[in-house]
């Protein structure tokens, strides 16, 4: 029999080893887009990180391997590591089918999606996503007057429900939207009507559909996506 140190661990607890660092992953790179963690600037500490999260040091430093990789960071020894994402201009961020998509059909899709999503999300969401989830509630509440980190962190709110559900495919398809959302005419819309006013009132919105989430109350939270849905339709259509 092999000693213990040296036995492969049981399959559940290498998909929870494996699904831990998922999490880290996926939280840093949600800060690093939202500019939580501008270009250049050096992450806190892989102590610190792990206490943050709630995760192991040793969980922490696979997941910034792993961001390495992706391009996100940039790791230097006995100096930490440090953000090489960038970002991207609103005209590059689409791919050629979200290009091809007008205000309309994407409008139409996540009236489709988004409903079902934060009912999936409610239901499969452990308490560490839904922290993350206040956390970024919390980011999007300092906002005051920039209608595209506004925006910015609204996207990264939904990609968080997504993500929630547990359901990669539809994390897929979501991030597809999200895509679609970025092309020029949003970014006109957002300029023209997230005034601060709206911002404000947007702020009030998303912190009843928090609280509707860590309640686990799902026809609250659906009942937010639809008049949510319903709000950016009235825009859409003035714009018309």
């Amino acid at each position: 029999m092999r000693p213990d140190h040296l036995q492969t661990p049981p399959a559940s607890e290498a998909a929870n080893a494996s699904s831990t660092v998922q999490y880290v992953v996926d939280t840093l790179k949600m800060r690093i887009v939202a500019e939580e963690f501008a270009a250049d600037e050096r992450l806190p500490s892989e102590r610190s990180l792990a206490t943050d999260l709630g995760v192991a040091r040793n969980t922490v430093r696979m997941a910034l391997d792993v961001l390495e990789r992706q391009g996100m960071i940039l790791r230097r020894a006995g100096s930490g590591s440090f953000v090489t994402y960038r970002g991207f201009a609103e005209s590059e961020a689409v791919s050629p089918l979200a290009a091809e998509t007008g205000p309309l059909h994407l409008q139409a899709m996540r009236g489709i999606i988004e409903p079902d999503m934060v009912r999936l999300a409610i239901i499969s969401m452990p308490p560490r996503a839904i922290d993350e989830l206040g956390r970024i509630l919390s980011a999007m509440e300092a906002v005051r007057n920039d209608a595209n980190r506004f925006a910015r962190l609204e996207e990264e709110f939904h990609r968080s429900l997504a993500q929630g559900t547990g359901n990669p495919l539809l994390v897929a398809c979501y991030n597809l939207i999200i895509d679609a959302r970025r092309q020029s005419f949003r970014a006109a819309i957002n300029r023209r009507h997230l005034t601060p006013a709206r911002i404000q009132t947007y702020q009030r919105g998303y912190n009843a559909l928090f609280n509707a989430i860590a309640a686990r109350d799902i026809e609250a939270a659906v009942e937010f996506m639809k008049l949510n849905l319903i709000e950016d339709q009235k825009i859409l259509l003035q714009e018309e």
